[in-house]
């Protein structure tokens, strides 16, 4: 097996032809030669893993627009001597050469090795190798899991993916909690930046289209240390605001402009065909909402993961400070700001949505029904009560004076009233994070909130 690493990815990558002297495969196994030339220019990936099977993923990059036949193999070691699945995937543009094979037949508990290939008149050209994990159905053995959150690609290279792929002992899942991608053009957040470091976002704007979003995820996966991360181990991912616009909920977004954009409805489909596309998920059943991306997965007796969604499905209309008090006087802000509350306290607002809400209950429920030790809610946003100190008390005059921003010079005035401060986050939510809470006590839960 050859890990990727960032070290030896793009030789892997560039190297396929060359390597295709070395690689046989079983007749039954090799798809029509394609006639063309392509490549695996993104890497390869796996997720959502149970105990019998695995989602593989990968893309690959044609030299022409017809549809290209993928041979998926899994092994049982690492030198690729043991294959126990095997199969042949056909993708065509009209999921952007996109490949994702559900694994099925595995054995619980057990590391495999995978690797994707594809006939063509030239020779075989061979992807990287990665490594994937099934769960167990039972038993206690410590789960070994690293989290992630908000890559931004513009704001810095990505170190933590690339220390992800270089630890000593192996891990059983990576746990992404969104923001995956940010969907800025170079003047967004995270532009300036960006721009020094020759990491601007592709293409050169904020992404609203098909091939916008398609373009941005394909930027992303093709650095060397995510692809390199995302060899070693399955991934569970969720999305939060950012994969689709800042700010995101049911019937819009604070990012979304419909008189320029477009139909939020038509936009948030395309991020989520992007997304379904490009990532190691699985999809949702026939006839289901595409955006109901929650889901659960067991780790023996440890643990389940409980995978949520909250912006696209059930998430209400956004209340932000930052619009409430906009042009508000000084005087009325006390007034101002109550009524926002009252609004905010709601017990209608909702963060899951009713159907949701019921699955989380019932989802919680089973696990501690069927005796596993945690529930761990792989979840986006801040949900503890998060109050900003007083500030009228604990800056110094000189230090109060020196302040200009309006918005930071605004919030000393705001923060004597003890309020929550951001209301993207579960505290802009209360009654729905109460409804939460009840349904883990029910559950006698140990709950685990990442």
């Amino acid at each position: 097996m050859t890990k990727i690493t960032r070290r030896n990815m793009f030789g892997l990558a560039g190297g396929a032809i060359g390597l295709a002297g070395c690689t046989t495969l079983a007749a039954e196994e090799a798809a029509a030669p394609y006639a063309g030339t392509v490549s695996f220019d993104y890497g390869i990936a796996s997720g959502d893993p149970l105990s019998d099977r695995v989602i593989l993923w990968t893309r690959v990059t044609p030299s022409g627009t017809g549809p290209v036949d993928v041979t998926w193999q899994m092994f049982e070691d690492e030198a690729l001597t043991a294959p126990v699945a095997s199969g042949v995937f056909q993708t065509r543009s009209d999921r952007d050469f996109t490949v994702k094979v559900d694994a099925p037949g595995l054995a619980s508990a057990k590391d495999y090795y995978y690797r994707f290939t594809v006939n063509t008149e030239a020779g075989i050209v061979t992807s990287p190798t990665g490594r994937t994990r099934t769960t167990a159905t039972s038993g206690t053995a410590p789960v070994r899991a690293a989290m992630i959150s908000c890559s931004n690609y513009p704001f810095g290279h990505f170190h933590a993916y690339d220390a992800i792929s270089k630890l000593d002992t192996p891990l059983d899942v990576v746990i992404h909690l969104g923001d995956y991608l940010y969907e800025y053009g170079p003047d967004g957040y995270g532009g300036e930046v960006g721009a020094a470091l020759g990491r601007a976002h592709l293409p050169a704007r904020e992404i609203v289209s098909l091939d916008d979003y398609r373009t941005r995820h394909a930027q992303y996966k093709s650095d060397p240390a995510l692809q390199a991360a995302h060899a070693v181990a399955p991934w569970i991912c969720t999305w939060d605001d950012h994969e689709s616009t800042n700010n995101s909920y049911r019937t819009g977004a604070q990012n979304h402009t419909p008189e320029t954009e477009g139909s939020w409805t038509d936009r948030k489909q395309r991020a989520v065909q992007a997304y379904l596309e490009w990532m190691p998920v699985r999809d949702p059943a026939p006839g289901a909402l595409r955006e109901a991306l929650w889901r659960t997965f067991d780790f023996g007796d440890v643990a389940s993961i409980i995978c949520l969604e909250t912006r696209l499905t059930g998430r209400s209309d956004e209340i932000s400070w930052g619009d409430e008090l906009d042009g508000v006087a000084p005087e009325a802000v006390a007034e101002k700001a109550q009524d926002v509350m009252a609004r905010v306290n709601d017990p209608a607002r909702t963060m899951l949505g009713a159907e949701q809400e019921t699955w989380l209950a019932d989802a919680l429920a089973a696990s501690t029904d069927e005796g596993k030790a945690w529930q761990v809610l792989a979840n986006q946003i801040v949900m503890a009560r998060v109050r900003p100190p007083n500030f009228q008390d604990t800056l110094t005059q000189a230090q109060k004076d020196e302040i200009t921003f309006p918005l930071l010079k605004a919030l000393i005035g705001f923060s004597a009233f003890g309020l929550p401060m951001n209301l993207d986050a579960w505290d802009g939510f209360p009654a729905a994070r109460d409804r939460l809470y009840e349904s883990a006590k029910a559950a006698d839960a140990r709950l685990v909130t990442l």
